[in-house]
């Protein structure tokens, strides 16, 4: 009954001459890279013009492993990114000329900047950038962590978000947990984690508690705003990502002091 609902309603809109929005695509490998060692994404801001110089989205312990306190920025580098198409194989290899930011402190992150331009990419390879969501997401989303490392497709959903995660000598607030499907390996770092009804990207894949360690290498700990630390085995978590949006001025420029801006800075 609703889906005949449905079909007479858009032969009414049809017959007005309006045309509906097209649906969301479903997450495919479109704007993915991989990289020597981890995973990452073609990322744009939301306001990104095709002339801008696009960036690379992946981890910052994807750069190296960085002290607890180090912060790069506008680090002049020569690394290599094989983008991938939507059904996963490679189409190009692209080049970053700058490390733009990284750091392993309240976030793992990094992004890079390349030699070309969204512009570019589109017209010589037909692929787009994904988006960076604004937004903080929310429980229950239903989302896609997609490696180019390994070209697999993670599905599952945000089971929350803890205050601290913490492993060895790091430590990252406010991190996105998976339900358990997302059953995330190592290659997989530096995914982005796509909310599958907008496309857009709410986080980057960062680790997993592996063998029920506690707060040590490769078994982040859960530890809550009154110190109690919970063990998860098996389970995986990202960092979110909305809150570079504010820390970008005209272009592809990062700017740290502008308003909203809350990333560690150096």
């Amino acid at each position: 009954m609703a889906r005949r609902l449905v079909g007479t309603l858009l032969a009414a809109i049809a017959a007005l001459g309006v045309t509906a929005a097209p649906a969301q695509a479903a997450v495919d490998f479109t704007g993915i890279v991989a990289l020597n060692n981890c995973s990452g994404s073609l990322v744009r801001l939301p306001d990104s013009a095709p002339a801008d110089k696009a960036l690379v989205l992946t981890n910052g312990h994807c750069v190296e492993l960085m002290k607890p306190g180090q912060v790069i920025v506008d680090r002049t580098v020569s690394r290599t990114f094989s983008l991938l198409n939507g059904s996963g194989s490679k189409i190009a290899t692209l080049t970053g000329t700058k490390l733009v930011y990284a750091t392993m402190t309240g976030t793992d992150a990094a992004l890079y900047q390349l030699n070309t331009t969204y512009g570019d990419i589109q017209s010589r390879y037909g692929s787009r950038a994904l988006e960076l969501s604004a937004s903080h997401p929310a429980a229950g989303t239903d989302i896609r962590v997609v490696s180019g490392y390994w070209k697999r497709i993670y599905s599952c959903k945000v089971d929350g978000f803890v205050h601290q995660l913490k492993e060895a000598d790091w430590s990252w607030t406010d991190s996105l947990r998976y339900t358990s499907s997302c059953n995330t390996i190592g290659g997989t770092s530096g995914s982005p984690i796509i909310d599958n009804a907008s496309g857009k990207v709410v986080g980057v894949n960062n680790t997993g508690n592996e063998s029920g360690g506690r707060c040590t290498m490769n078994n982040p700990c859960e530890v809550d705003a009154a110190g109690t630390v919970t063990v998860r085995k098996g389970i995986n978590y990202g960092q979110q990502t909305y809150g570079f949006v504010s820390c970008f001025g005209s272009g592809t420029t990062l700017n740290l002091s502008l308003p909203g801006c809350s990333v560690a800075k150096p």
